[in-house]
């Protein structure tokens, strides 16, 4: 007997919102990993400022790591962003986006979208760069996503709000 396909749930939305949280949360909670964000590690070993090339590689990055965990998935994965975060980057920074990276983009699927809110305190991170840009990358998100037939469920409130709402949409989506 085959098994099911493995559902993939991508948070996703603005700096410092909590994804990776509650990214770890819920694979912890459904027993299954999380993608960590790649650039991340790669911003990390970078020994200058990251360029708009560095984006594509950046998505590369992302979609093997997505690749590699999803087959120790238990019915679902968890990403914590995907490529729809380096476009808005992209865009925002240099005011355009590769077309490698867009045909990365458009070649992927998610089950659904737990879009995280901006209601939660910046922390400073030296990854961080715009704390007064939130509302603008919110808008964004919400844009690009709109833009896709993947479902979306906000998150919204205090932590355990937020985990309640992500179980609830998680369980629904593994329920169909």
């Amino acid at each position: 007997m085959a098994l099911p396909p493995v559902k993939k749930v991508c948070i996703i939305g603005p700096e410092c919102t909590g994804k990776s949280e509650l990214s770890k949360f819920l694979a912890a909670h459904f027993s299954t990993p999380w993608v960590p964000e790649y650039a991340r590690a790669y911003l990390d070993r970078l020994s200058h400022p990251y360029q708009q090339s560095d984006l594509t590689k950046i998505a590369h990055g992302q979609l093997r790591m997505e690749d590699e965990w999803q087959r120790d998935a238990n019915r679902i994965l968890i990403c914590d962003t995907n490529l729809v975060t380096i476009k808005i980057w992209s865009e925002y920074k240099y005011g355009t986006c590769d077309a490698e990276l867009l045909n990365l983009l458009h070649s992927r699927t998610y089950d659904l979208y737990l879009l995280c809110f901006i209601d939660v305190p910046w922390v400073h991170d030296p990854q961080r760069e715009h704390p007064d840009k939130r509302e603008y990358f919110w808008q964004r998100f919400q844009q690009e996503i709109a833009q896709t037939t993947t479902p979306v469920i906000e998150i919204r409130g205090n932590w355990e709000q937020r985990q309640q709402t992500a179980i609830k949409a998680v369980e629904e989506l593994l329920a169909k």
